[in-house]
């Protein structure tokens, strides 16, 4: 999967960043390189599921796909 991230320099020093495709989805941090990691840290989080919390029966089946 690739994802369009947008990197803005931040008034206070440092850098912010938002994934336009997952609403919600940002992060910032001082440098440029700890923006990168944590850029990656908040697309996992944001698409990160609880399956404990949806209800499914026997009948259904939990797939994970890759795009």
């Amino acid at each position: 999967m690739k994802l369009k991230v947008i990197v803005h320099r931040s008034e206070d020093g440092g850098y912010w960043a938002e994934v336009p495709s997952i609403p919600g989805c940002a992060t910032q941090g001082d440098t440029f390189e700890e923006l990168l990691q944590n850029i990656y840290d908040a697309v996992e989080a944001c698409l990160s599921v609880d399956l404990s919390e949806i209800a499914t029966s026997e009948d259904d089946k939990i797939l994970e796909i890759a795009v």
